[in-house]
């Protein structure tokens, strides 16, 4: 029998800053790693275009994006998972909280 090999697709968590485009999100993903010179921990962070088919991400939430084949030219990671929800409220009219006018 051959052997198969299981390659494990890389998987990253970040924070979704837009929505904008249609089934696709921008993840800003942040990590802290010592200055290569000074040895003080900064902060970096990268932003990844990813494929949301059902448009289930919002802006804020926190999600888990993983590495796909090339979809277009920019994007090629796809949305695994919504890990937390944002806490912004996105209502749009008044009717929508219950205010009375």
């Amino acid at each position: 029998m051959a052997e198969q090999k299981t390659v494990s697709k890389t998987e990253k968590v970040g924070e979704v800053v837009s929505t904008k485009m249609q089934k696709t999100i921008v993840v800003q993903v942040s990590r802290r790693v010592p200055h290569p010179l000074y040895k003080r921990i900064v902060k970096k962070h990268k932003k990844f275009y990813a494929h949301d088919e059902t448009g289930m991400a919002h802006v804020g939430d926190v999600v888990r994006i993983a590495e796909c084949r090339p979809m277009s030219k920019l994007k090629r990671w796809n949305l695994e998972e919504v890990i937390r929800r944002s806490a912004l409220v996105g209502a749009a009219k008044p009717s929508d909280l219950d205010v009375k006018i």
